[in-house]
């Protein structure tokens, strides 16, 4: 196969079925790769943003990054191959660690489990004859200081039992029971076996097969553009309203953002370089086994993009759609195509603005569109998903919504737990978080830019404040890395800034943008715990740094088994100067989990998130050009 980059019209396009393939037969040829070695991760490397900004059409340098593990040695190597020389730039043993897990993995360890004779008389003990129907999930290991771990590549998989093939597994767990697979050897080293528990008793069925009665009240709604969308793309490139955006995929991080402005007369003001989903930790918070070594690093250990799902129109994503396929790769180097994983399309979003002059009964009105970019993603029981809305204010919303099904674990009838919630008879569902952290490589106005945080603090006693009702914002510029290790504080109505020293805006002021707090909290596992010295990042809410393009993930390159130590709270160690320069913001989101009944058989979708809105970027209200809706008498949201 001949390279080719006309066809690639961008350096940041994601990487092709055709790409992968080529740089997958250049490595295995001048490596001499054999079948002992597996493909964890197959990406694009992304170029300088030197090149990114400065592209203009020309020829590009288009290069892949490589993650493989050689199962017989237990090493792990990264590689660059070059596409235009057709040539493998570097090879490099990476010691120590263990890279992500892969889908063939899974699925070969549940195998192995289930053919292992101690843990089929193990089923026996329990009644559990039809392996058919047993449900198996497999778990990383962690690193919790095990000797007989150290080293090894494991997963712990658990257990559920099925009454019928399309059953839901997790209403019937098979606790006190589970097995630790070695991955490279693909065998079974330990089997775990305590006290049988009594599998509860009702089933959990939640597909439309499973309810006897719909609701039979609910009228259709059409969302209709008869004149098409008003977004126009080329290739992964976006031009709607005002903005401009531009968007990748990748296993690890699933959908990306890229170089993201928005025009404000006649010109294309930069506000993100780059924009992503760095990690994502689920610590569990009970002692009682298996949940007491639950802790998934679902971006890091399984790849977030690697489990999107092929989306559907009218299901996941309503009105007129243009989807995007996404190209993931195998284990074996062989690319994958995810169709429809990446959904574009735009929505209502209920009133931009509004005034009406009770004096003059002058009514102005205009609604709100927002663009939404979306990916949805399946790991183990939950699902994921993850969208960018895009407002014409100027604002920008990153929204997480959270469903699918609760891990479960079975007790014995009439107990109860001091850390899980009984949300059916004898089924538990342990106390747990959800930890996101979103990188924001910002770009406002310009690559150097600085960090103030703002609280909201009671004015002083005195004549000047007759009433004692009046208050004041107070600004501070965080310097360091060390002052920016920063969480929210509801008594000061805390919010941050990302401003731009060197550019003034109408009044004076520096430009900006505010980033809006949501939901939040905080973690409650022990500082010498493993899992807070495997995500320190949990620690604070905000982090600032200067950009390094090798900083891309909080909790390591390689998290999986992990001792900890590694990324965002390694790299802020030597607290480095964030003032008017380049920086990339963190920003962690902890969903606190204590389940309910009704969270049972199947979740309601959770929402979570924050926004990033403009503060002085422009003079006045930029959506002031949206024109009136026109409703279906005719006439306008403008009127006497």
């Amino acid at each position: 196969m001949i390279y080719n980059e006309v066809q690639v019209q961008h350096p940041l396009e994601p990487l092709t079925a055709e790409e992968i393939k080529l740089a997958t037969e250049i490595l295995k040829e001048k490596k001499g790769i054999k079948e002992d070695y597996r493909f964890a991760n197959v990406s694009l490397k992304e170029p300088s943003k030197e090149v990114v900004l400065n592209y203009q059409g020309d020829s590009f340098e288009r290069e892949v990054f490589f993650v493989l593990l050689n199962n017989s040695e237990n090493k792990t190597y990264e590689a660059v191959v070059s596409l235009n020389q057709q040539k493998v730039v570097s090879w490099t043993y990476i010691p120590g660690v263990q890279p992500n897990i892969m889908l063939d993995e899974f699925f070969e360890s549940m195998e192995v489990v289930k053919n292992n004779p101690e843990m089929q008389a193990a089923l026996l003990k329990r009644g559990i004859k039809n392996l058919d129907l047993l449900m198996a999930d497999p778990w990383s290991a962690g690193a919790f200081g095990h000797e007989d771990e150290d080293g090894a590549r494991l997963v712990r998989v658990l257990l559920w039992y099925k009454t019928s093939k399309t059953d839901n597994g997790y209403a019937r767990p098979i606790t006190g029971l589970y097995a630790m697979v070695d991955l490279n050897k693909m065998e079974v080293v330990k089997i775990v076996d305590k006290e049988v528990i009594p599998l509860p008793p009702l089933d959990g069925n939640y597909t439309a097969d499973g309810v006897e009665k719909y609701r039979d009240d609910l009228k259709p709604l059409d969302i209709i553009q008869p004149e098409g969308p008003s977004f126009t793309v080329n290739g992964h490139e976006i031009e709607w309203q005002k903005w401009k955006i531009r968007f990748g995929f990748n296993a690890r991080e699933g959908l990306v953002l890229h170089t993201v402005s928005y025009n404000d007369k006649g010109e294309d003001r930069p506000i993100l370089y780059r924009a992503s989903l760095s990690e994502m930790v689920v610590p569990y918070g009970t002692p009682e086994e298996p949940a007491d070594r639950n802790i998934a690093f679902d971006a890091g250990e399984y790849g977030i993009g690697m489990l999107a799902n092929s989306l559907e129109l009218g299901c996941d994503c309503l009105g007129e759609i243009r989807y995007f396929d996404a190209v993931v790769t195998s284990s074996k180097g062989e690319p994958i195509v995810i169709p429809n994983a990446i959904c574009l399309h735009e929505e209502d979003n209920g009133i931009l603005w509004k005034h009406e002059d009770w004096r003059t009964g002058q009514v102005e009105v205009r609604r709100s569109r927002r663009l939404v970019l979306s990916s949805i993603s399946t790991v183990g029981n939950y699902e994921y998903g993850f969208y960018w809305n895009f407002y014409q204010d100027g604002a920008i919303d990153c929204e997480i919504k959270l469903t699918g099904i609760l891990h479960t674990t079975a007790i014995a009838p009439g107990e109860t737990s001091n850390y899980a919630s009984l949300i059916a008879p004898q089924l538990l569902a342990p106390y747990h978080q959800h930890v996101f952290n979103i990188r924001l490589d910002m770009m406002v106005d310009g690559m150097n830019n600085s960090v103030y945080e703002v609280n909201t603090e009671s004015d002083v006693k005195g004549p000047h404040n007759p009433y004692k009702n009046s208050f004041i914002a107070k600004s501070t510029l965080l310097k360091t890395e060390g002052e920016a290790m920063r969480n929210i504080n509801l008594e000061t109505a805390r919010t941050w800034k990302i401003i731009n020293p060197e550019k003034k805006n109408f009044v004076g002021g520096n430009v900006g943008y505010r980033l809006v707090t949501g939901e939040n909290g905080y973690p409650f596992a022990h500082n010498d715990s493993s899992i807070m010295q495997r995500a320190g990042f949990m620690k604070n809410h905000l982090w600032v740094t200067p950009y390094h393009p090798n900083e891309k993930y909080v909790g390591g390159d390689y998290p999986n088994q992990h001792k900890g130590g590694d990324g965002l709270p390694k790299w802020t160690e030597a607290n480095r100067s964030i003032e008017n320069t380049d920086i990339v913001v963190w920003y962690s989101m902890n969903h606190h989990h204590i389940p309910r009944p009704e969270d049972w058989p199947v979740m309601p979708v959770h929402k979570m998130g924050f926004r990033l809105i403009p503060y002085g970027f422009f003079d006045q209200n930029p959506a002031l050009d949206v024109p009136p809706s026109k409703h279906q008498q005719g006439s306008h949201c403008s009127h006497n």
